[in-house]
């Protein structure tokens, strides 16, 4: 599971330096990412949507993900809420 987890983060740092390297694909990934996610190797299940969308130095987007299925207790919920990231780079600050 480690292994799915690594390639699909590495699968979409792919696709970030990309956009940030080449403008028309940044393009064609705000206009249809799921075509050109589809087109560099992510894989988009069946029924899901997909919005790109672009964090500036004015605008952040915060992206509260699905709340897990099941029961957690408030020490799971803790430890999972860790698993994400301490850095928000647009707002420049460790959180």
């Amino acid at each position: 599971m480690a292994d799915k987890h690594q390639d699909k983060a590495s699968a979409y740092g792919k696709v970030i330096a990309k956009a940030w390297r080449d403008p028309s694909f940044k393009a064609k990934l705000l206009a249809d990412p799921q075509g050109t996610l589809r087109q560099a190797g992510v894989s988009i299940p069946a029924g899901v949507s997909v919005q790109v969308v672009e964090n500036t130095d004015a605008h952040f987007h915060f992206v509260l993900p699905a709340k897990p299925s099941g029961a957690l207790t408030d020490d799971a919920l803790d430890k999972l809420a860790g698993a994400v990231s301490d850095y928000c780079g647009p707002c420049r600050q460790v959180l």
